[in-house]
């Protein structure tokens, strides 16, 4: 286990559950939290995929400070960062990036230990993308990728997995069968209704299991304040129901 080097979170992105763990928030997150931890109905849910439908949708804030909050729970929580073409989640945590996921997929004699960091909260560990590679498809399919991701979630409670955006290349379409669940995370204003339903669609397309989708960042009322949705997917129609509806006073905004 690689141990943090530095004290105190010096992350480059505003991880409120960490830097504000009172703001009303980061109960938006435990909103999320809780959804998903009741969205298995016959099998519960362990292992997620987040994604976006374009770049700079809110992927990453959303898994990362979803990992923050589930960890507290005492679960023992893995953020892999399986998007191998713009990784961010080193970023999100100051973490190095020298060595993570394609590491593990090349070097035969590397274990998911050497790979893994520590991070500030007691139970929560990093998997960062490595180096990035010429062929991140090739590698997401591959038997090796299958075989280490079986190994990593043997080393935790739950996994979250960071992904391209859905609709810019086919990774996170890849990805979505070796989790449990995907959650769309859609930034209002920013993603008109067809391409969410593009992307929906492009995922259900390969079967993927969406277990749900976050919508955030909705202006109401002025500056600053912000709704947040959870829909969750359920039965064998595809009927939705939204669970929770959220309002929050928040200065953060989502980049990633």
């Amino acid at each position: 286990m690689r141990k943090k080097q530095t004290s105190g979170y010096n992350g480059k992105v505003n991880l409120i559950t960490l830097t504000s763990p009172k703001s009303p928030v980061v109960e938006a997150y435990h909103s999320l939290r809780t959804n998903i931890l009741f969205s298995g109905l016959d099998k519960p849910i362990r292992s997620i995929l987040v994604t976006s439908p374009l770049p700079s949708g809110g992927k990453t804030t959303t898994v990362s400070n979803l990992g923050v909050t589930i960890s507290r729970t005492g679960a023992r929580v893995i953020i892999v960062d399986g998007d191998l073409r713009r990784p961010a989640i080193h970023r999100v945590f100051g973490l190095d990036n020298k060595m993570g996921l394609t590491n593990l997929l090349v070097e035969e004699n590397l274990t998911v230990d050497d790979a893994l960091q520590e991070t500030e909260m007691e139970n929560l560990y990093i998997l960062t993308s490595g180096p990035l590679p010429p062929n991140p498809s090739e590698l997401i399919v591959s038997a090796a990728f299958n075989k280490l991701i079986e190994k990593v979630k043997e080393q935790c409670d739950f996994l979250l997995v960071d992904s391209s955006p859905v609709l810019a290349v086919t990774d996170p379409a890849l990805l979505s069968r070796y989790v449990d669940g995907t959650i769309l995370v859609l930034n209002f204003g920013d993603i008109p209704r067809e391409v969410a339903q593009k992307a929906k669609e492009q995922l259900d397309n390969v079967k993927a299991n969406i277990i749900g989708a976050v919508l955030n960042r909705i202006p109401s009322n002025g500056t600053g304040y912000y709704y947040y949705y959870y829909y969750h997917y359920y039965g064998e129609h595809g009927e939705k129901e939204r669970r929770k509806k959220r309002r929050h006073r928040s200065p953060e905004s989502t980049s990633e």
